[in-house]
């Protein structure tokens, strides 16, 4: 079972299930090709004024599938490949979309999932939510557009937290940042965020879809001239030492030795 995003309409909401049964959601290759198809589906359909994302049994998406990272990530060229094509590919697509997205966040929402929930516009979370992107404990860095994508929604401070520390952060610390419009009590969660959508879907769709290009421009990030040479070679530690320890001992369940 590699996962799958469910899509399921409603009148003029589509709702988006992250959906990786055993696995807390994880995305699989599979889904961030998914991801893609149907948010690029979701823009070209008209009727639609609302997004409701959430993740399947009380978790958002616990980050990537593990599992399946031995099989690519040492080789450069396909670590490339991976996050630069299948996994920016599924979030631009949710960033060029101009319906509004509501995330729906319920448990883990690390890694991946923290990706995601970055592209949405307004953000609801059960109060048990855990925020984080510990993949120091992988031995390997955030690529460079999604850390860009990640400060600008939680910030640089949470940001540097998660990335440095492999901070785990709760739902009342990330809202005081400015990442959450609200948390409520776990059990509220399904019932704030259906509602949430349907009042958006209830607003003017075309100047909802205004407002998001809006947005988008306003908030496009122009990468420094100084980046150039780190986007170049971001992913040179492809076949690193440090790389291969911390994938491998997660999947012998052991703890890396850097």
């Amino acid at each position: 079972m590699k996962g799958q995003v469910r899509l399921a309409i409603t009148g003029s909401i589509a709702r988006v299930t992250l959906s990786h049964p055993g696995k807390l959601n994880a995305m699989s290759r599979a889904m961030w090709l998914e991801l893609r198809e149907v948010f690029e589906g979701i823009q070209q359909d008209a009727a639609l004024r609302c997004v409701l994302l959430a993740g399947e049994g009380g978790n958002f998406c616990a980050g990537g599938d593990i599992s399946e990272y031995a099989a690519f990530r040492f080789e450069e060229a396909r670590l490339r490949h991976f996050h630069d094509e299948q996994v920016w590919g599924g979030l631009q697509a949710m960033l060029d979309c101009d319906v509004p997205i509501v995330a729906q966040i319920e448990g883990a929402c690390m890694g991946a999932g923290l990706e995601i929930a970055s592209c949405c516009d307004l953000r609801l979370a059960g109060a048990s939510a855990r925020f984080g992107a510990p993949i120091a404990k992988l031995g390997f860095p955030m690529a460079p557009r999604e850390m860009a994508l990640v400060m600008g929604a939680a910030g640089e401070l949470s940001t540097r937290e998660m990335l440095l520390a492999a901070a785990v952060l709760d739902a009342a610390t990330v809202a005081q940042r400015g990442f959450l419009n609200r948390v409520v009590p776990d059990h509220e969660v399904v019932a704030e965020a259906t509602a949430t959508a349907a009042g958006v879907a209830s607003l003017a769709p075309q100047a909802a879809r205004l407002n998001k290009q809006s947005f988008r421009a306003l908030a496009h990030i122009q990468i420094a001239r100084e980046a150039t040479d780190l986007i170049a070679n971001a992913y040179n530690y492809a076949d690193s030492a440090e790389h291969r320890e911390g994938v491998m001992a997660f999947v012998e369940k052991r703890s890396p030795q850097f």
